[in-house]
């Protein structure tokens, strides 16, 4: 069962890369009026404000399973990384838990400022509010995947 929890929690945090990918290319590298359309700039082309809801749900889905498995994470691998000394990728998820948890408590700002018609004073808000989400994610995905590759599916 914990195998299975944790492919889907790994297709929902792929599926969440995409989006907060899309939304942060698309603020942070808008494509210009009349550039040539290839594969980058239809990545970075996208509207933006669309991604939001399924952003926070999808994050929320996500960091829900990660908290399903993480007793079995705890119990059952966290002390075998322990007894083998790989202290690096034990605190680097460790700092995984807390930028998703600081993550998770911006999400309401993030949805506020994401509801609100665009104004120049919001521009800069989402701005930093979804990149912050981007590493956090792209953090959490790469550390979670060495960590599995570490250890493998389930116990």
């Amino acid at each position: 069962m914990i195998t299975f929890l944790l492919i889907i929690h790994s297709l929902c945090a792929v599926t969440l890369i995409g989006a907060v990918t899309h939304q942060a290319l698309s603020l942070w590298w808008p494509v210009k009026a009349g550039a040539q359309r290839n594969f980058v700039a239809n990545a970075r082309g996208v509207r933006s404000a669309v991604y939001s809801n399924a952003i926070i749900v999808l994050y929320l889905v996500t960091a829900s399973l990660g908290a399903i498995i993480y007793p079995t994470y705890r119990i059952g691998i966290r002390p075998l990384l322990e007894q083998i000394h790989l202290n690096t990728p034990l605190g680097l998820f460790e700092l995984k838990e807390h930028f998703v948890a600081i993550g998770a408590a911006l999400l309401p700002a993030y949805w506020y400022y994401w509801r609100q018609p665009l104004a120049a004073e919001h521009a800069a808000t989402r701005r930093i509010l979804t990149l912050f989400l981007t590493l956090t994610v792209w953090w959490a995905f790469l550390v979670g995947h060495i960590l599995n590759n570490i250890r493998g599916f389930g116990i």
